[in-house]
Order: structure tokens, then C-alpha cells, then sequence
């Protein structure tokens, strides 16, 4: 069995008085890429909030485990460094130039007020060449498109060097190509023993994960392996139907139900 990194356990949320979650447990593997999918409403941006510690404590039962150990015990700053978060449509202050911004990641390992180490540096150099942002380094944030912005603050997610990284829509306003290249730095990272954990709407993205979480109703309905049928029939069941999920050129694609092969 491999070791668990990051857990929800029997975790209910609520907004006001509204529930948004119900019981959810899931367990997120080490090393290992996990995709939540579900329909609009299902709780999958709110279930990545609760495991990244943003969701009031007042509106949440059950909790959340972090390497074994529960979320809220952790101290700051070594939570920080074990738990990189990149969320949907974040914001970050326009006149920040990219490299800035990216350079944000590193914060949880320099000392109060201290200055960027070589090797700060250096992490965020590479990162933003990993996202191809590294030709716009010293551009503010308010000239870039979405797609650059996108690269800019995933830059800033991966310059944390975390052992747990959890994306809300990652590729929103990226590119095909753009996407590939994202699928390509998270394969990097789980061969390098990062958990991933992304919410996307892509379910054929979804699909080239390790695992797949879908939920329904704010409820975990199925947890399995991308690569098992019984994924896949749980993933066309939530939808409804309308979709199929069929293999093209040894890859797992979801498809509208109204496409034949």
C-alpha cells in the first residue's frame, strides 16, 4: 500500500448555511497525480480548499492530515513549505513583474526580511523557464495575457518545491500546446515523489492522471485508477451519460456521447 500524503477525512463543509460537502474521505496517494472531475456544484474547488487549510474552521467537520499528522498542527511556515497551493482564477498585485511574483514561492524558505539566496534564485529561474515565462520575466503581471499570467503563477506554485501540490484549474486560459507542456512538468514532479492533486474541468487531461476522484453532490461517489473500467463507467455515470470514455493511441479520452467510432 503506498503511503498516504494528504487526506480528507469525513470532511462536511458548509457555505453559510448551505452545505457544500458531505463525509467526503479520500486519500491521496504519495508520488502520485490525482484528478478531481465531477459536474458543476459537485464541491471540487471547495473539498481543494479544505485540504489546503483556507476553509473557516467554524463551517468544517472532520479534518484534514498531512503527512499523518493533522493540517491544522503544523506549524506556518513548515506547512507552507510542504503544501504548495495554486488556485482558480488567483490574483496577484499587477505591477509585480513575473519574476516577482514567482519569486513569491520561495518566501516560505527565506528568514524575515531576508534577501533572495543564490539559490532562490536559481529555483526561480528554473521555473519559469519550466513554464516558458522566463522571456517575460521582467514584464508586470498587468501586460500579460491569461495564458502568460496562468504560467506566471504556476511558476510561482512550483518555486515552492513542495511535497504536496494542490491546483484548482490549472489550465485555465492555457493552449493545447500549453497544456501538454503542464501534463509534462506534473509527470516531472510525481517521477520526483510530488503528490499532485488538480481539480479540472479537461476530463480528457483528467484521464492521463495516475487516479480520479469524482465527485457529485458534494460527495465522493468514486475513487479509482484512471486506467481502471470502473473508473470510467462511474466518470460517464455522473455525466450522465453523455459522454464515453474511449482509448485513442494508448491514451483514455472522454468523448460526447454522441461521436462513434
Amino acid at each position: 500500500m503506498p503511503q498516504t500524503a494528504i487526506a480528507a477525512e469525513q470532511v462536511s463543509a458548509r457555505v453559510h448555511r448551505k452545505p457544500i460537502l458531505h463525509g467526503v474521505t479520500a486519500r491521496f496517494a504519495t508520488g502520485r497525480w490525482t484528478s478531481i472531475v465531477g459536474p458543476n456544484g459537485a464541491g471540487k474547488s471547495s473539498l481543494l480548499k479544505v485540504l489546503c487549510g483556507l476553509w473557516p474552521a467554524h463551517a468544517l467537520q472532520g479534518g484534514v492530515q498531512l503527512q499523518g499528522q493533522p493540517l491544522q498542527r503544523w506549524p506556518r511556515r513548515e506547512r507552507a513549505r510542504a503544501l504548495a497551493w495554486l488556485g482558480q482564477n488567483e490574483t496577484a498585485t499587477d505591477e509585480l513583474t513575473s519574476y516577482d511574483v514567482a519569486m513569491l514561492g520561495r518566501l516560505p524558505h527565506q528568514a524575515w526580511l531576508a534577501s533572495p539566496s543564490d539559490e532562490d534564485h536559481a529555483v526561480v529561474r528554473r521555473c519559469l523557464q519550466a513554464t516558458q515565462a522566463w522571456d517575460w520575466r521582467h514584464r508586470p503581471l498587468a501586460e500579460l495575457s491569461g495564458g502568460e499570467r496562468q504560467r506566471v503563477l504556476l511558476a510561482r506554485a512550483l518555486a515552492v518545491q513542495a511535497k504536496v501540490l494542490l491546483m484548482d484549474e490549472p489550465l485555465a486560459n492555457l493552449d493545447p500546446p500549453h497544456q501538454a507542456d503542464w501534463m509534462l512538468i506534473v509527470r516531472a514532479l510525481v517521477a520526483r515523489g510530488t503528490t499532485v492533486v488538480s481539480v479540472l474541468h479537461e476530463l480528457s487531461v483528467a484521464l492521463q492522471a495516475d487516479d480520479m476522484l469524482i465527485l457529485q453532490a458534494g460527495r465522493a461517489v468514486h475513487h479509482g485508477a484512471c486506467a481502471d473500467p470502473a473508473t470510467h463507467a462511474a466518470l460517464e455515470a455522473v455525466f450522465e451519460h453523455r459522454i464515453q470514455v474511449r482509448q485513442l493511441d494508448g491514451q483514455w479520452l472522454a468523448l460526447p456521447r454522441t461521436m462513434r467510432n
